[in-house]
């Protein structure tokens, strides 16, 4: 009995043992299921969302680009790409040669692909081909079950209306590159692009706006079910520049066949009204990158249309200079209006003789009339009393030897010389020769067309150093433009030669002079020797340096303004080998200046 009783309350004992055992158990288990279910809920719904939901970075729409009236010159156009996500794509390798079979791909866009592949994370879209017309588009939707993973995105794509004639200005857009800065999260959108070059580049942080983002709602294949929530960010901020689109043209159109480069100005704000280097290129093929062809054919042009003329190319100015050189010298008092040299036709200088354009001398003149008919000798005489310093101080005060900063790629500072200068380059002294070849522009002197706009701008102004521009300047900018230090009277004395050389009998530019109402064109020729014609080549019967072959022949320069009695508009126009500045540019800046007088830009 006793046995038996004590083996019935071992098995009670044992039996409650395993009854609390579960107990404890189920206890554990509703308790996690509780911490789960209701204090971690929050957490396993977000996880849940994340492998359902795919964010996206959604590009904002490019700031359009305007001219001074309002007209579109760079502007956005609807284009469709296709995507692909990897982590939704089992077999990346066979959805590759299913959509080469539908929508084919060159070598390189492949070997982008495969690159995007290896260095981007798998949940980021890549690019697989952009620029899609409907009928790909089509295709590709079709296709779709066979796809998994690639989607259609609509974005908008940068288109440039005028093309070529705005190209140096506005530059382009182009894909993101290894070399760009990966600090943006824009930047890892596929086909995202950015300012390239020109005032794309320059005002790309205005122009780009703030990216936004979008949830979508996917199944297990990655295809899009829903969206869910859209933050469009915000669109890039627009811009209006200072071109006149009329005049633009008209100055691009001004040189036909021609290569050079031609600057417009308002004299008294400084505003660039039109700014044009020729040949030039279409920037459109660059904006979805552009081939090896077109880009081989550009770089071996020997008229170089992907150089900016107007703002890189560094010419020696020629006789364009002697407005400098002569302001100078009556700011020196080193020459008055009553001054006079006289040419022969020949000056020697140490055991060199140098020579004037015209052989057989000008005879005695004073400045004005050496301004007039662009006398080489009286500006061989002036700058040797001169000195090079102190031409130096006058050209840069007036714009030249240092980077006008207008937001342009490559812009040259070109070179304004001095005696220091020499001596540090070459480690010779400064002679009279060399004072003498910088007194008609030639020698070590360089400059940019802009940089002759600006300084023509800046004399006849009166005397204003006002700086060149895309932005309208406030009117709050322009009370703070300084008067440099120059004599009202000598600026006079100077822009009477400049009427001269169009207006007065013999003047240098007399075949580009007009009356448009009654506004004259005052201005300065200049030519620019590539090198002389060679004794063997006379003797072959090549007299003229128009019959040299195109790249041997001299540079053709001339910078004008209008009206004379009360500027408002400076050209400055460089017409590369085209051999007369008086035959070639001048009548070229002409038809410029009239256009603006026609359109009466404000």
């Amino acid at each position: 009995m006793n046995r038996n009783g004590e083996k019935s309350r071992v098995v009670e004992r044992r039996t409650l043992v395993v009854i609390l055992f579960n107990l404890l158990a189920f206890a554990v288990i509703a308790a996690r299921l509780y911490f789960l279910q209701v204090k971690e809920a929050d957490k396993y719904k977000m996880l849940s969302d994340e492998n359902r939901i795919s964010t996206r970075f959604l590009v904002p729409p490019r700031g359009l680009i305007y001219d001074r009236n309002g007209e579109v010159i760079a502007k956005n156009e609807q284009d469709f790409q296709a995507l692909m996500v990897a982590e939704q794509t089992p077999d990346i390798e066979d959805t590759l040669e299913t959509f080469k079979k539908i929508i084919p791909l060159s070598e390189g866009e492949e070997q982008k692909i495969r690159k995007d592949l290896k260095n981007k994370r798998r949940f980021i879209p890549i690019k697989l081909k952009d620029n899609l017309s409907w009928a790909e588009v089509s295709k590709i939707l079709l296709h779709a079950p066979d796809l998994p993973g690639v989607e259609i995105d609509e974005g908008l794509s940068r288109y440039y209306p005028y093309a070529d004639i705005y190209a140096h200005v506005l530059g382009y857009v182009g894909p993101v590159s290894d070399k760009d800065k990966k600090d943006n999260p824009l930047y890892m959108v596929p086909g995202f692009k950015i300012g390239k070059s020109g005032l794309e580049r320059y005002f790309d942080y205005k122009l780009q706006g703030k990216g936004g983002t979008i949830k979508l709602e996917v199944n297990a294949y990655g295809r899009v079910m829903n969206e869910i929530e859209r933050n469009s960010g915000e669109e890039g901020q627009s811009l209006t520049l200072t071109l006149d689109a009329r005049l633009q043209r008209a100055a691009y159109e001004a040189f036909g066949e021609e290569s050079g480069a031609a600057v417009v100005l308002n004299v008294r704000t400084g505003e660039i009204l039109a700014l044009v280097s020729t040949p030039s290129f279409d920037p459109n093929l660059f904006t979805n990158g552009i081939s090896y062809k077109h880009w081989n054919a550009l770089l071996n042009n020997e008229r170089t249309p992907l150089v900016n003329k107007a703002v890189s190319g560094q010419y020696s100015p020629g006789s364009t200079f002697k407005v400098v050189v002569a302001l100078a010298a009556l700011e020196a008092g080193v020459i008055d209006l009553n001054t006079r040299f006289n040419c022969s036709g020949g000056l020697d200088v140490g055991n060199i003789r140098f020579h004037c354009w015209r052989h057989s001398g000008h005879g005695s003149l004073n400045v004005v009339e050496a301004l007039k008919h662009s006398c080489d000798i009286f500006f061989y005489e002036t700058a040797m009393k001169l000195g090079i310093d102190r031409i130096h101080d006058m050209a840069v005060k007036l714009g030249m030897g240092n980077v006008l900063e207008v937001g342009l790629d490559n812009e040259k500072a070109g070179i304004i010389p001095t005696k220091a200068w020499k001596k540090a380059r070459f480690g010779t002294s400064w002679t009279h020769g060399d004072a003498a070849n910088s007194g008609i522009g030639q020698g070590y002197v360089l400059v940019t067309p802009l940089q002759l706009a600006t300084m023509l701008a800046r004399v006849v102004n009166g005397g204003y150093a006002v700086q060149p521009t895309f932005i309208k300047p406030t009117e709050k900018e322009l009370a703070k433009v300084k008067r440099l230090d120059i004599s009202t009277k000598n600026i006079e004395i100077v822009k009477r030669g400049m009427f001269e050389v169009v207006n007065g009998a013999g003047g240098t530019a007399g075949r580009a002079r007009f009356n448009y109402n009654g506004a004259l064109m005052g201005g300065k020729t200049g030519t620019t020797q590539v090198r002389r014609i060679s004794m063997k080549e006379r003797s072959s019967g090549i007299l003229r340096d128009e019959q040299l072959p195109w790249r041997l022949r001299n540079h053709a320069l001339f910078i004008g303004f209008t009206p004379v009695d009360n500027p408002r508009y400076a050209v400055a126009v460089i017409v590369e080998h085209g051999s007369s500045g008086s035959g070639v540019a001048a009548p070229i800046a002409s038809r410029i200046l009239q256009k603006a007088l026609q359109l009466d830009i404000k």
